[in-house]
């Protein structure tokens, strides 16, 4: 049975971010919401809403030649890419534009980077765009491939942020736990849903939710 989704609202844009309350499994967690980026990484105007209100909020004045877009998150990054090319920002490219590039994970679940792609990385100032940070087992992986390849992070920027940084590094986001302040992400074996017994509702992964 379909659950219904309620909308939340941020300040510093009208993109309203839409979360489904209940008990959803991930790859490294339980939840007890399921938020809903299908328009906003597919919606040309929400994706453009999303990466002017980071820009905007978080991002000004922060050198960033290089994007690394994970789940899904290419056309927010284009749109990322142009409001942090427009004047008053700074990048170190030669042709005064911003890469945007997207992992590419091999047989055994590592980030690489091909040579056609590692000029875009070593030694240039990455900003590692996410569509949601929980528990920051995924952003690790990817920080520690920005490490690998030579590249210098900037931030890391997300639609929502359940943290305000991982290992160190600040995660930007323009929802947070101050507008979902129930929200809870824990291991399967800490998990308060499945102490009371409450049944999995679906399984949620960068692509979506499988309901049960």
């Amino acid at each position: 049975m379909e659950k219904k989704y309620t909308k939340i609202e941020a300040g510093g844009t009208t993109v309203p971010l839409k979360v489904t309350k209940g008990h959803f499994v991930t790859n490294h967690s339980h939840t007890n919401y399921y938020i809903d980026l299908t328009t906003i990484k597919s919606r040309s105007s929400e994706a453009h809403g999303i990466a002017e209100a980071l820009v905007q909020q978080f991002l000004f004045g922060t050198i960033v030649d290089t994007i690394i877009c994970n789940e899904g998150t290419e056309v927010i990054g284009a749109y990322l890419a142009d409001e942090l090319s427009k004047d008053g920002f700074l990048n170190t490219n030669a042709h005064k534009t911003i890469y945007v590039v997207t992992p590419e994970f091999n047989s055994n679940s590592q980030i690489i980077f091909r040579d056609n792609i590692r000029p875009m990385i070593s030694g240039k100032n990455v900003l590692i765009l996410f569509g949601s940070v929980s528990t920051g087992k995924s952003a690790n992986r990817v920080i520690e491939a920005v490490h690998y390849y030579g590249g210098t992070l900037t931030c890391i920027a997300s639609v929502f942020s359940a943290t305000d940084a991982v290992n160190g590094i600040p995660v930007r986001a323009v929802f947070t736990k101050k507008e979902l302040p129930d929200y809870q992400c824990t291991d399967y074996h800490d998990c308060p849903l499945c102490r009371g017994n409450v049944p999995i509702d679906g399984l949620v992964n960068a692509f979506g939710v499988s309901m049960l």
